[in-house]
């Protein structure tokens, strides 16, 4: 075993044991967390070490990393994630290899993702991302349409061509009434997603959580955690 593939099998483990005790404190079972390895600024190699080690979920984050290197990882049994703000520029790149679109927050997307998908003769995985650092149906400072927008924008993807709605995605707030409370915006983000499902019942999926609040998001009842940096290390310094 490599050096670069023995160290990100021990922080893999590490985080494996995070998950299962945080799963373990809230009742609930361990194959009801999906782990999203965030590869964003580390290199296709990385990626294949990954699936190697039994990765299937991968996420990115900027288009003009993401498109290269999911070409050099053709041939892996993996799932892509984009989870990253999305231009509709780069979503024609976007929509021909990422098998999930976290991050949409707004009605253009919806339809520029919708061209796309049929464009490619694909179906593309669609999470709304909810902003907890507004009220209204704005967009939040790091994307994201706040909670009141997240029902309008459900149904348009709902009718969308080429689109299905799986669930709803966040990131933990750094301004408003959830800033440095995770566990607080994880709830509020289940407590939107309860309603959801309501009207869509297989968008079931909620993206909560990063490495430094993982069981924050479990403890709340998140089904898939993005983790990068308890996984691949600090990241190198975009240039």
């Amino acid at each position: 075993m490599t050096d670069r593939k023995a160290e990100l099998a021990a922080n893999l483990a590490r985080v494996e044991e995070r998950i299962s005790a945080a799963c373990a404190g809230a009742g609930r079972k361990r194959e009801e967390v999906t782990l999203i390895v965030v590869t964003k600024t580390y290199p296709a190699s990385d990626v294949r070490l990954l699936a190697e080690l039994g990765v299937r979920h991968v996420a990115e984050n900027r288009d003009q990393e993401a498109a290269p290197k999911a070409a050099e990882c053709a041939d892996l049994p993996l799932i892509w994630h984009f989870v990253g703000q999305l231009q509709t520029n780069k979503v024609r790149s976007v929509s021909s290899y990422a098998d999930v679109v976290q991050s949409v927050d707004r009605k253009r997307l919806v339809d520029a993702l919708s061209r796309a998908a049929v464009g490619a003769a694909r179906e593309l995985g669609v999470l709304i991302q909810v902003a907890l650092d507004v009220d209204s149906s704005d967009r939040g400072e790091r994307g994201g349409v706040g909670p009141d927008g997240v029902e309008r924008l459900a149904e348009s993807v709902a009718e969308a061509e080429g689109l299905r709605l799986d669930g709803l995605m966040t990131v933990a707030p750094l301004a408003g009434p959830y800033e440095g409370r995770p566990r607080a915006a994880f709830d509020r983000l289940m407590e939107i997603s309860s309603r959801l499902r309501v009207a869509h019942p297989a968008a079931n999926m909620v993206s909560a959580g990063m490495s430094s609040d993982v069981e924050e998001a479990v403890a709340a009842g998140a089904t898939h955690v993005r983790v990068g940096t308890a996984v691949l290390g600090v990241r190198p310094r975009l240039r």
